[in-house]
């Protein structure tokens, strides 16, 4: 499943640089995750950068309005690795 920031953000500039995807960026008041962009990290990192990074804890979560399996972000990863080599 993607990850979302709440609003919790505090709009350190931490994660924004970790994330190996390119899926943060700053929205309209706080960070936000492009969810076709965010896959936890999977081909990357044994978990998400962005989440342990973050000094505020359960500021990024799982994001319930995108579920997907493991299969999916591996599935994701891939496809945008493809995207990025042509």
């Amino acid at each position: 499943m993607a990850l979302l920031i709440t609003e919790d953000c505090i709009n350190c500039d931490m994660c924004e640089p970790e994330c190996p995807n390119q899926a943060i960026s700053m929205g309209d008041l706080i960070y936000q995750i492009d969810s076709a962009r965010c896959t936890e990290c999977i081909g990357f990192y044994d978990s998400p950068t962005c989440q342990k990074v973050c000094p505020i804890d359960r500021t990024i979560v799982a994001d319930p309005q995108h579920p997907e399996s493991q299969d999916a972000l591996w599935e994701k990863f891939v496809m945008l690795q493809g995207a990025v080599s042509v």
